[in-house]
C-alpha cells in the first residue's frame, strides 16, 4: 500500500508561511499562472531546481492555435480529436481551440519573440494537423523563448517570490480540501506553506523510462503527491513516445523535432530502405504513435537499435534556418543534418493522463489545482496533437486564475491537519540511482511501446518489490523523487493492464484493435477507492 503522507512531522511544530497562490513547477504552466495570479494575488512559486529546468525549455516544434486566416476553430478541434482516438472530452477541446489564441497574444505581450515573415507570424505544420498553425520562435527554440520571456517576467514582478532548490514533499489536506504544501529547504528543514490554493505545474513523468526526450527534474511529483492527498489520476497509460529521438553514442536523447518530417525529411531502415509506405498512407507523418511503433519494428526486424533521418535531399540553406539549434547540437557530435542520415529511436516525451481537472483546472479536492503536463484536462484523449501542449497550459492556466479569484482565503485560525505516523524503519538499504536505473529498464521492458498482460503482470510484480521504501525515513530530494517515479509506474502499469484494447499510444500486442464498444472510457485511478471507469459523453 502507498501510504497518504511520505514523512511523518507533526505540521504544528514546523514554521507557517501563508501565501495566497502556492505555485509547484516552473515550466510554462507554473510561469503563466503564477504572472496571470500576481494581479491580484501574492504568488509563492517553488521549483525544485531552477526556473529554466522544465521540459517546456526543451519544446522545439513550437505552440498550436488558430491564427491564420485558412484556419478555424472547427479544423483545429478536428484534428485534435482525431489524433486523441476517440478518448478527447470535446467540452475541453473546445476551450482550447476557442482560447488558444487569447493565450498566444498573452504570450506576446509578456515578452515572447515568435518567429515572423513580413510582418506576420511565420506558421508551420506539425503531424495530424491539417493547417499551417504552429508558431515557432528561433527556428526550433520555441521552449526556451518562451520559458526567458515569462521567466524574466516573473523574476522583475514584486508579487511573486521565487524558492529555487526546494522540494515539495506533500499536499497538506483538511476534510477533502488542500490547505498547502509541506515544503523541505535546501538544507532540509521543512516548512509548512498554506494557502488559498495550490496549482501543480509540475510537469510529466519522462524518467519513468530509460531513453526519454525528458530532463532529470521529470520524476511525476505532482501526480503521485495528488494521488497520496486522494485526487483522481486518469488515463496514464497513455504515454507518448516520440519517435525521433538521437540515438548516438555519448549523446543524450535529444530531440529531433517533428518538425523536421514535417519539412520534408524521410525515414530509412539501416539498410537505408524508406518503409514508412509499408505502415500508414500519411508516411512520416502519420501520428505519432504509429510512426513510432513502425520504427521499432523495423529495428526489430533489421536487429537494429535505431533508424535514420534523412533531410539531405533538402536544401542546406533551409535546413540550417529552420532547424538551427538541432543542426547545431547534431554538429557537437560530429553528425552533420544537412549531408549525413541521423541515427533516431523512439524514446518517452509526453504523458497524456495526469490530475483529473475540470474545465477551470481544478480537482475533486478543492483549492487544488493541476496545469500542464501533470493535468488531464481531457484535451489530449490517448494521443496528443503535436503542439498542442504548450497552449493547453496557457489555455488553462488563464482558466484556473479566473476560478482561483472567486476563492475565500484559509482562515489563518484554522486547526493544524494530523499527519498520520507510521512505523518506519531506517534509511533505504540500496542506493537510490540504482533502484531508480532498475525501474526504469522495468517500464522499458514490460510498459513501454508494446505491452501485453503477461509482461506488465510481471512488471507490476516487480515494481511491487520496491514498496517498502514507503515505510522507510525518507529524507533527501532524489528518495522522495524514487518514491514519487515508483508511484506513477505503479498507476501506469495498472491502468496498462486494465485497458484490453489498443488506442492511441497504448498499444497491446495481445488485444491489437480498439474497442468503442467497450473501452471507450477514461480509467480513473484513486488511493482509496482503486481503479474506477469513466463512461465518455459521445462527441
Amino acid at each position: 500500500m502507498i501510504p497518504r503522507y511520505l514523512v511523518d512531522i507533526p505540521l504544528e511544530d514546523l514554521p507557517v508561511i501563508d501565501k495566497d497562490v502556492i505555485v509547484i513547477g516552473a515550466g510554462i504552466a507554473g510561469l503563466f499562472t503564477a504572472i496571470k495570479a500576481s494581479a491580484t494575488n501574492d504568488v509563492l512559486m517553488i521549483t525544485k531546481k531552477s526556473l529554466l529546468d522544465s521540459n517546456t525549455r526543451y519544446a522545439q516544434g513550437g505552440i498550436a492555435a488558430v491564427i491564420s486566416e485558412d484556419d478555424s476553430p472547427d479544423y483545429h478541434r478536428q484534428d485534435t480529436l482525431i489524433a486523441g482516438a476517440g478518448l478527447c472530452s470535446s467540452e475541453a477541446v473546445d476551450v482550447l481551440v476557442h482560447e488558444g489564441t487569447k493565450g498566444v497574444q498573452d504570450l506576446v505581450r509578456m515578452g515572447t519573440k515568435f518567429d515572423q515573415e513580413n510582418g506576420e507570424f511565420a506558421l508551420t505544420k506539425e503531424g495530424a494537423h491539417s493547417q499551417r498553425r504552429i508558431l515557432h520562435a528561433n527556428g526550433d527554440a520555441t521552449g526556451f523563448e518562451i520559458v526567458r520571456a515569462l521567466s524574466e517576467k516573473a523574476m522583475e514582478n514584486p508579487r511573486i517570490e521565487v524558492w529555487d532548490d526546494h522540494f515539495v514533499i506533500d499536499l497538506i489536506t483538511d476534510n477533502g480540501e488542500c490547505v498547502g504544501a509541506l515544503v523541505q529547504k535546501p538544507d532540509g528543514q521543512r516548512l509548512f506553506v498554506r494557502g488559498k490554493a495550490t496549482i501543480l505545474c509540475s510537469g510529466g513523468a519522462g524518467q519513468l523510462y530509460r531513453y526519454t526526450t525528458n530532463p532529470e527534474v521529470a520524476t511525476g511529483d505532482g501526480i503521485a503527491m495528488a494521488y497520496r492527498a486522494g485526487a483522481y489520476i486518469q488515463d496514464v497509460e497513455f504515454i507518448q513516445f516520440h519517435p525521433t529521438s538521437l540515438c548516438y553514442p555519448g549523446a543524450p536523447r535529444f530531440l529531433i523535432s517533428e518538425a523536421v518530417r514535417g519539412e520534408g525529411a524521410i525515414l530509412r531502415n539501416i539498410r537505408g530502405e524508406r518503409f514508412m509506405e509499408k505502415y500508414h498512407e500519411q508516411l512520416e507523418l502519420a501520428p505519432r504513435d504509429i510512426v513510432a511503433r513502425a520504427i521499432v519494428s523495423e529495428m526489430e526486424a533489421t536487429k537494429s537499435t535505431f533508424v535514420y533521418i534523412d533531410v539531405t535531399h533538402e536544401s542546406a540553406d533551409m535546413v540550417k534556418h529552420r532547424f538551427p539549434n538541432i543542426y547545431e547540437f547534431c554538429l557537437t557530435y560530429g553528425l552533420d543534418l544537412t549531408s549525413d542520415w541521423i541515427p533516431v529511436a523512439p524514446a518517452a516525451h509526453y504523458m497524456m493522463g495526469g490530475v483529473k481537472t475540470d474545465l477551470q483546472g481544478e480537482t475533486n479536492l478543492t483549492r487544488l489545482f493541476a496545469c500542464g503536463e501533470c493535468s488531464s484536462t481531457g484535451v489530449h484523449g490517448a494521443n496528443r496533437l503535436a503542439s498542442n501542449s504548450l497552449s493547453e497550459a496557457i489555455v488553462f492556466g488563464r482558466r484556473i486564475v479566473e476560478r482561483i479569484n472567486t476563492l475565500e482565503p484559509v482562515s489563518p485560525t484554522a486547526s493544524m491537519p494530523r499527519i498520520s505516523s507510521l512505523e518506519r524503519t531506517g534509511t533505504p538499504m540500496q542506493a537510490v540511482v540504482e533502484k531508480r536505473l532498475k525501474l526504469q529498464k522495468i517500464m522499458v521492458r514490460y510498459a513501454g511501446l508494446k505491452r501485453d498482460a503477461h509482461g506488465l503482470n510481471k512488471g507490476l510484480e516487480e515494481l511491487k518489490r520496491q514498496l517498502p521504501i514507503f515505510y522507510s525515513e525518507l529524507t533527501k530530494r532524489e528518495e522522495f523523487e524514487f518514491a514519487n517515479l515508483l508511484t506513477c509506474a505503479l498507476l501506469t502499469s495498472q491502468a496498462a493492464l486494465l485497458r484490453e484494447e489498443s488506442r492511441g499510444a497504448h498499444y497491446r500486442e495481445d488485444f491489437p484493435d480498439r474497442d468503442d464498444l467497450v473501452w471507450r472510457k477514461h480509467s480513473v485511478l484513486h488511493l482509496q477507492d482503486g481503479v474506477t471507469e469513466e463512461r465518455i459523453n459521445d462527441v
